[in-house]
C-alpha cells in the first residue's frame, strides 16, 4: 500500500533533489518510441525479405492493435545497446544469418529524433522554475543515451536548470540498481534521504527504494498502471505537474 502524502500535504515536503525520469515521465513515451519501432520493423522486413514484425514487437513488447508499450517490458526498461543487441537475436531466431542480421540491422537502425518527437507531459519549464524558486535541485535519471538526453532537454526548453544527468551509456549500472541515484547524490551535494525519484516504471521505484530515497513518487503519464508503481511508491500522481500543488 502507498504511503500517506507528507501531512503539509506537499508531495516533496522534505525534499532538496528532485531525480526525474525521462520517458514516460518527462515525455510521452509511445509518441518518442511506438513510430521509431514500427519505422525500424519495416525497414527490417524490407532489407531481409521476412516477416518480423510481430516477432519483434512480441520480444521488445509492444503492442501494435494498441499502439502501446507493454509495462515493464524490454522496450519500456532496456538501454538502446542492449535492445540493438535483442533485435538481433530475434532476427537470428527467424532464421537470418547472423552476419547478414547485424548487416540489415546496421542499414536499418535508426535512432528517434529526440526533439521532434518529444512531446511533454506538462509544463516542465514552468514546473522546474517552482522547483528551482523552492530551493530544490533537478536531475534526470534515464534508460536513454546521454547525447539524445540532452538534446531532448535542451530541446523542451528546461536543458539548463537540470543539474544532473545519469544516462545509460554513462557506464553506471542501469534501473533497477540504485546507482544512478548515488552517482547523482554524489555529484549535486544532496543525501539520498532528502532526494525523490519520480518515475512511471516500476524499476524506477526500486531503484529509489533500493537507493534510500526520502521520496519514491510514482506517475502514470508513462506505460505502467498505477498497481505496477504502487509496491514501492511512497504515492501515486497522474502527472508530474502534480508535484507543485499551486502556481
Amino acid at each position: 500500500m502507498t504511503a500517506a502524502r507528507p501531512p503539509s500535504g506537499d508531495p516533496l515536503a522534505g525534499i532538496d533533489l528532485v531525480i526525474f525520469d525521462k520517458d514516460g515521465t518527462l515525455i510521452d513515451f509511445d509518441a518518442m518510441w511506438a513510430p521509431w519501432l514500427v519505422e525500424l520493423a519495416t525497414r527490417l522486413d524490407t532489407l531481409t525479405g521476412r516477416a518480423l514484425a510481430s516477432r519483434l514487437f512480441e520480444t521488445l513488447g509492444f503492442d501494435a492493435v494498441a499502439g502501446r508499450t507493454i509495462a515493464g517490458s524490454p522496450l519500456a526498461v532496456t538501454p538502446m545497446a542492449q535492445l540493438r543487441e535483442m533485435v538481433v537475436g530475434v532476427l537470428v531466431d527467424a532464421g537470418v544469418d547472423e552476419g547478414v542480421a547485424r548487416a540489415a540491422l546496421a542499414k536499418a537502425w535508426h535512432p528517434p529524433d529526440p526533439v521532434a518527437l518529444a512531446k511533454p507531459t506538462a509544463d516542465l519549464v514552468g514546473l522546474f522554475h517552482d522547483l528551482r524558486a523552492a530551493g530544490r535541485r533537478i536531475a534526470v535519471a534515464t534508460s536513454d543515451d546521454r547525447q539524445p538526453t540532452e538534446a531532448t532537454l535542451a530541446g523542451l526548453g528546461v536543458g539548463d536548470l537540470v543539474d544532473a544527468i545519469a544516462a545509460a551509456d554513462d557506464r553506471i549500472p542501469v534501473k533497477p540498481s540504485p546507482d544512478a541515484v548515488a552517482a547523482i547524490c554524489a555529484r549535486v551535494g544532496v543525501e539520498p534521504s532528502r532526494t525523490a525519484v519520480v518515475g512511471d516504471s516500476a524499476a524506477d521505484m526500486a531503484m529509489g527504494r533500493a537507493a534510500g530515497c526520502g521520496r519514491v513518487i510514482g506517475v502514470l503519464s508513462g506505460v505502467s498502471a498505477r498497481a505496477d508503481l504502487e509496491r514501492n511508491a511512497d504515492l501515486v500522481l497522474d502527472s508530474v505537474a502534480d508535484l507543485v500543488l499551486a502556481r
